[in-house]
């Protein structure tokens, strides 16, 4: 998983950069629709905030979090929405400190965790203070996502992709499982063009199954914040081609994804 000691400092920059985009925001921008559909800017900065409660829970008190779990198993289709409305309901002010207070405390949490070999219950399979903070930042950058196309702002992208392209790769299987597709054996060669120009690659050389493109584009797949169709990601081989079409890089049932930019 990715460098402990670099993913804590940067989950904290990457919350604050969002925090930068939304602290001066008018009700009406509060208010904003984004990207996911019956979500404003509020909703995504509130599941931010409840999941990072979540990840408190999840590292300090097993039982009470296990009872969070059958909760979202009772109530797939909503538990999520659900967690996100008590949130916006607070408004504003609130749920900005609130946000603040609870990645804050996280952040803490996941420092002092950091040094042993515990593994935490979440929502997919268990996970290290290291691989907590590396979802924690996914979550952060696809969220920071939405509210950046809600708000009409083009982000500059920054090598903190990394976090996000690592678990994208990584969860390959787990988005052919949750398809309910059987997942190629065969090991597949992921290269990616990074922010800085870096070339991120994963896999042996000679793979058949080759996946390229930016990093910006592969993480816009894997976060399902954009189509393939809109992005520069390109396959090659049946299996990757398929990969593309199913990629998902967070816990939970298949994602519905976004339509083609044509489409909307």
């Amino acid at each position: 998983m990715s460098e402990p000691s670099a993913v804590f400092e940067d989950l904290r920059d990457e919350s604050e950069e969002l925090d930068q985009l939304v602290r001066e925001l008018s009700p009406a921008q509060w208010a904003a629709p984004t990207p996911a559909p019956r979500w404003t800017v509020a909703h995504q900065i509130a599941h931010l905030a409840w999941t990072d409660r979540a990840a408190l829970l999840a590292m300090s008190d097993a039982d009470a979090f296990a009872g969070e779990v059958q909760k979202a198993i009772a109530a797939p289709e909503s538990f999520v929405d659900e967690g996100a409305e008590d949130g916006v309901r607070q408004g504003p002010a609130a749920l900005l400190a609130g946000w603040r207070e609870g990645r804050e405390r996280l952040q803490k949490v996941l420092r002092a965790a950091a040094a042993d070999k515990t593994r935490f219950p979440w929502y997919g399979p268990p996970m290290s203070a290291a691989s907590m903070a590396t979802g924690r930042l996914m979550e952060t950058w696809a969220h920071g996502q939405d509210v950046a196309d809600a708000l009409g702002v083009v982000r500059a992208p920054s090598d903190r992709l990394r976090h996000v392209a690592r678990i994208g790769v990584r969860a390959r299987r787990f988005a052919f499982d949750v398809h309910g597709v059987t997942a190629p054996d065969d090991e597949f060669r992921v290269e990616l063009v990074a922010p800085s120009g870096e070339l991120w690659a994963y896999g042996p050389e000679d793979a058949a199954q080759r996946v390229t493109g930016t990093a910006v584009g592969f993480c816009l797949l894997v976060t399902q914040r954009a189509h393939r169709a809109d992005l520069d990601v390109r396959a090659e081989g049946p299996d990757a081609d398929r990969w593309l079409d199913i990629a998902q890089a967070f816990a939970g049932p298949p994602g519905k994804g976004r339509a083609p930019k044509e489409a909307r």
